[in-house]
């Protein structure tokens, strides 16, 4: 199953409230808002700005910003810039080349897919995922805390346990 990881979820998920609460916001606004974790959502946020995706805001307050028009940053280039390449299968390299060429009878179909994926996701800009209305996303996200205030499972739909950091949520489609 294809799945983003909850890093590139989160990331999404704090660029779609960047571009709605232009010129920044403070990142101690996005985990309240959406039930994410403040720590793991730093980590990310500190990772976006590396990137060169998000920039400083300076004040009392602080927070970040958008670096360029979220019209121009596409979900695959926030996927890349916090989890790296997107492979589709586990004989796939880094560049999304199949290691057993000579032998694989679905490589050429695999790699069809693979691109195809790609240019999905990089088709895909931050401006456009506000379509959704924020109060449903904040909503659905909220319903799925649990008792302590921890996400039980991804906004898209229940889970069977709970997940770590290094597990993937599932991709819309």
């Amino acid at each position: 199953m294809l799945k983003l990881s909850k890093k590139a979820d989160y990331g999404l998920i704090a660029l779609r409230h960047l571009a709605m609460h232009q010129p920044g916001a403070s990142a101690r606004a996005i985990p309240g808002r959406y039930g994410l974790p403040l720590a793991l959502l730093s980590k990310v946020l500190q990772r976006l700005a590396r990137k060169s995706l998000l920039g400083p805001v300076q004040g009392t307050t602080g927070g970040y910003r958008l670096a360029r028009d979220p019209s121009r940053i596409g979900a695959l280039e926030v996927i890349l810039a916090i989890d790296g390449p997107v492979t589709l299968a586990p004989c796939f390299d880094k560049r999304g080349r199949c290691m057993r060429s000579p032998r694989c009878a679905v490589r050429g179909p695999l790699r069809s897919l693979h691109q195809g994926i790609l240019q999905l996701l990089g088709g895909i800009m931050i401006v456009e995922l506000l379509e959704q209305p924020e109060d449903q996303m904040v909503r659905t996200r909220t319903a799925s805390l649990g008792p302590t205030g921890n996400l039980r499972h991804a906004h898209r739909g229940p889970r069977a346990a709970p997940r770590s950091g290094n597990e993937k949520a599932d991709l819309p489609g």
